[in-house]
């Protein structure tokens, strides 16, 4: 009896450093990716845009690098198929760390015994937390939600990231308060808690679907750092597999939208009808980090309305069809269409409230 009891404990005890093991190494792992990117690629690229203040430029309808210019004479396929191009040679370094940092997540999750809260507010929260400093945009941040899903975090925190992510970060914030008057970057603020308190009621209470791992009984480090790796290389597939065509879609449904729309359309007179289009197209299109910022600052200088520009500054970088595609897939069809419903009707709002209080409509 006592040699069974003796076996079971040394079992346990080694099952638990095997455990440890492997939780070092996909934090490790998480930890280098997020690094390398963050210092070697988005906050520098971000800095470069706040440091250019009003001097700051897009190239492309969808995209501040433009690859291959789409002239407005040019047939509408062609400049689709330009503005699709344009659109992920600027998104690739973003959502590759996405891809890569999702799937390190999702290696690292299952290992966690507490990865959620009882509260939905605190669930909410710790995603507004978690989001902020990642520094992605609505789409590249896309895999990294699925991940936290399939990772057993709550469907809030989950969609608390995906808000937060693009529309609380600092340097993001810091434009806005740069090119635009105090009044109208202080609504830019307010936008992204008022959706974060919409949180709760936007997605299911049922609990997601987790991912399990096999915990190694073994002291060592060989065993389970290779087991860890194995893992995340099947994380990674998986996630890529899912989530490469989905961002083709909406790189294409984009370009699409934003190639069909007339180019006088946002210099005409303010009406009710053109607030709630331009809240559409903006909660639609994908764009990239700060995009949002810039396009809204360059279409208010060139004499679009500024009702129809704080419409943008709202919708244009909160969320994305291809937000929508992966919350959709891993979520709920309905938890999408409702996130889309909030950005859209909290940017009507925003520029209902702008034209009323200049008197435009």
């Amino acid at each position: 009896m006592s040699s069974t009891i003796a076996n079971t404990y040394a079992f346990a005890v080694s099952e638990r450093r095997g455990l440890r093991a492997q939780i070092v190494v996909a934090l490790l792992l998480m930890l280098g990716i997020g690094s390398y990117f963050w210092v070697s690629s988005r906050y520098p690229a971000l800095l470069k845009k706040y440091h250019s203040g009003k001097t700051i430029h897009i190239s492309g309808a969808l995209s501040f690098d433009a690859l291959m210019p789409a002239d407005a004479k040019m047939p509408i396929p062609t400049r689709v198929v330009r503005t699709t191009i344009n659109w992920m040679y600027t998104n690739r370094i973003g959502m590759t760390f996405g891809i890569f940092f999702g799937a390190a997540l999702l290696t690292l999750l299952p290992l966690l015994p507490q990865r959620r809260f009882r509260s939905a507010a605190a669930n909410t929260a710790l995603g507004a937390v978690t989001g902020a400093p990642l520094g992605v945009c609505a789409n590249c941040v896309a895999p990294i939600g699925r991940s936290l899903y399939q990772g057993g975090v709550a469907p809030s925190t989950v969609l608390a990231t995906m808000i937060s992510s693009p529309t609380l970060n600092v340097v993001v914030l810091a434009m806005a308060f740069t090119l635009f008057p105090l009044k109208i970057a202080l609504v830019r603020l307010t936008v992204p808690f008022v959706l974060l308190a919409l949180v709760p009621w936007l997605v299911p209470s049922t609990p997601s679907g987790v991912q399990t791992t096999q915990f190694l009984a073994d002291a060592g480090w060989l065993r389970p750092t290779g087991s860890t790796l194995v893992t995340y290389l099947k994380n990674l597939v998986r996630l890529a597999a899912t989530t490469v065509p989905l961002m083709i879609v909406a790189a294409v449904l984009g370009a699409l939208v934003i190639e069909a729309l007339p180019a006088q359309g946002l210099r005409t007179q303010v009406s009710i009808a053109g607030i709630v289009l331009v809240a559409l197209a903006g909660t639609f299109l994908p764009v990239p980090m700060a995009f949002d910022i810039a396009a809204a600052f360059v279409l208010m200088a060139r004499g679009v309305p500024t009702p129809y520009a704080v419409t943008l500054l709202c919708t244009l970088g909160a969320y994305s069809v291809y937000g929508a595609l992966i919350i959709g897939r891993t979520i709920s069809r309905r938890t999408a269409l409702r996130v889309f419903g909030a950005v859209m009707l909290v940017g009507v709002a925003a520029g209902l409230g702008t034209a009323l209080v200049q008197h435009a409509l």
